[in-house]
């Protein structure tokens, strides 16, 4: 489910790094088509972030000790649960389904690993 989670932003970064104004229209419909051009330079900046998450979240997978490994992955599962929530909060509802349940999701199964 990380990786699931890592490979999602990994996208959000393409999609907003260097598809924001062919792909943005087709995916934000509400959004008015004039706006991509000016806020490509925003939509940018969200998707290093994205990028920051996913590379986190690959990290996990080279760490040999359970406890460091569990506890990076908790913490990056639940910064990517965060930015899902608030941006189903003030964006779209849909964001949570597609942001904010796989890393739900993803510390479920992290938490129920541990027991």
């Amino acid at each position: 489910m990380i990786a699931i989670v890592a490979l999602l932003h990994l996208y959000f970064l393409y999609f907003e790094m260097f598809a924001w104004e062919t792909k943005g229209p087709k995916i934000f419909r509400q959004f008015p088509k004039d706006l991509f051009t000016p806020t490509k330079t925003f939509a940018a900046n969200q998707g290093l972030y994205n990028g920051f998450l996913a590379a986190g979240l690959f990290w996990t997978f080279f760490i040999t000790n359970a406890t460091w490994k569990t506890n990076i992955a908790l913490f990056f599962l639940g910064c990517v649960a965060v930015a899902g929530i608030y941006g189903a909060l003030t964006a779209s509802k849909k964001i949570f389904f597609v942001q904010a349940l796989p890393a739900l999701i993803g510390i479920l199964l992290v938490v129920l690993q541990m027991m």
